[in-house]
Parts: C-alpha cells; sequence; structure tokens
C-alpha cells in the first residue's frame, strides 16, 4: 500500500473505503494509468457486490484527495499528473523524477541562520540553541509544485549550502560540494494533515485537500545527522512509496 492511501479513511470503516483503497492502490502501481477512464459505477458494482450509490461515495473520496476527476456525461478518470514519488535509504528529487520522465530541481525560497528548537536539536543530535541552516525549499517536477518543505542542516558544517543550492537546484550536489558524496535516510514518518495557508500557497493548492507530511533524517557515512526535513507532498500530484531497500 501506498502512502497516498494515509489520505483516505480507515478501510475498516465501510466497504466504500475498502473500495477506494483497492482503487487508489490499483492507481499507484499503475493498473490505471494517468488519464484512463475507470470502469463505470455499474461495472465497479457489480465487480466489488455493492450498490452504486458506495461505488459513488468511493469516487468522491478518491476526488477529494486529487487521484480522479468526473466529467458529466462521460465518466472517472484517473488525474493526468501523477508522480510516484520512493522514499528509500538513498532519496534523491532528481532521480525520483528521472524515473518517472520529467524535469525539475529544488528551489530555495527563503534561508537564514537561527538557533536550533528542540525538536530540531534532538533530529540532529546536537545542544539546543545551537546554529542550523533553515531553509524553504519548493521541491518541482512537470513544471508543477510537488513538495515544499523546512529543512534544517548543522552549522557551521554547512554553511554556505544555500548559496550551492541555489546554484545547483541540487541538495545532493550541494553536500558533495562540502565533503559529503553520500548520504542516506536514516528515517521517515508519514502522516496526513490539512495544510495552513502558507503551505497551501507554496504548492498551489486548497488548504481543504489532505497533504501527505513527511518528517525525515539524512545522515552522513558515519551515521552523523546532516539534514532534518518536514516535508508537506501535495497529494494530487504525487503518490508515496516506501522502500527502504531502494536506492535512489
Amino acid at each position: 500500500m501506498t502512502a497516498t492511501a494515509l489520505l483516505l479513511p480507515d478501510p475498516g470503516h465501510s466497504f466504500w473505503a475498502r473500495i477506494a483503497h483497492e482503487l487508489a492502490d490499483a492507481i499507484g502501481r499503475g493498473i490505471y494509468a494517468p488519464g484512463e477512464r475507470l470502469p463505470s459505477e455499474h461495472s465497479l458494482a457489480e465487480q466489488y457486490g455493492v450498490n452504486r450509490h458506495t461505488i459513488r461515495r468511493s469516487m468522491a473520496s478518491l476526488g477529494q484527495i486529487g487521484l480522479v476527476r468526473s466529467t458529466q456525461g462521460s465518466g472517472t478518470y484517473v488525474e493526468d499528473f501523477a508522480v510516484d514519488l520512493v522514499l528509500g535509504r538513498r532519496t534523491r528529487h532528481r532521480q525520483n523524477l528521472a524515473q518517472a520522465g520529467l524535469s525539475g530541481g529544488m528551489q530555495v525560497l527563503a534561508s537564514r541562520t537561527v538557533r536550533a528548537m528542540a525538536e530540531v536539536a534532538k533530529a540532529l543530535e546536537i545542544r539546543a540553541d545551537s546554529k542550523v541552516l533553515h531553509l524553504q525549499v519548493i521541491g518541482d517536477g512537470g513544471g508543477q509544485p510537488l513538495h515544499a518543505s523546512d529543512r534544517f542542516f548543522p552549522c557551521p558544517r554547512f554553511a554556505g549550502l544555500d548559496d550551492l543550492l541555489r546554484q545547483s537546484g541540487s541538495i545532493t550536489q550541494a553536500f558533495a560540494v562540502l565533503g559529503v558524496p553520500d548520504y542516506t535516510r536514516r528515517q521517515s514518518r508519514i502522516s496526513a494533515r490539512l495544510p495552513d495557508a502558507d503551505v497551501a500557497a507554496r504548492l498551489k493548492q486548497p488548504m481543504s485537500r489532505p497533504a501527505l507530511y513527511v518528517s525525515s533524517v539524512n545522515v552522513d557515512a558515519s551515521g552523523v545527522p546532516i539534514e532534518y526535513a518536514c516535508t508537506w507532498f501535495a497529494g494530487d500530484r504525487v503518490t508515496l512509496t516506501v522502500n527502504n531497500e531502494h536506492g535512489t
């Protein structure tokens, strides 16, 4: 099951919720491709042994999170723009996009040096009030914002990373210049939340549409934390697949 399922009700809640999860999983696995018309309400009702009202509720929930769109008199279609991003031990934005046949990069919206609050200090394993570089970043793909993030890097080790990121659009390349040729993801924690006005504006989506929220810690080859990120993924444009064995 992909992380997009977190945006849907508990599948044990009702028949319509279970059907919504199964259809979302089929979309995530490519059984129904972007732009493809889904089977009719009548066909799905027969397939699952339920009435059409139940199928209608399932479709409505998928539409609310942006996986499908309904066209009156034509049917229900998988949204055209949906990128499957892999969260693995070596998660790389550009490599994920390349696998999806898209181009894109990271854009720095704002940068500043601040004192680490307790949550950030704990994640980076540094003393509270230590200096960290705080970046607000947009990750785009195919001309669309896919995720918005707040990223924290310990100082003075990563002073200047913001300028390097502005030049290259790649955190991986910026790390390499600063002496970190490789790094891995220690953990990713995923939940579904409603974005606030600022995040919704950055993602160009309504506040009423849930987004996938991921907090993560990256470490260098010695296991030392080098980045703590809090990232919002646009629910209507991204499917997240967690694969700890995937080297991206």
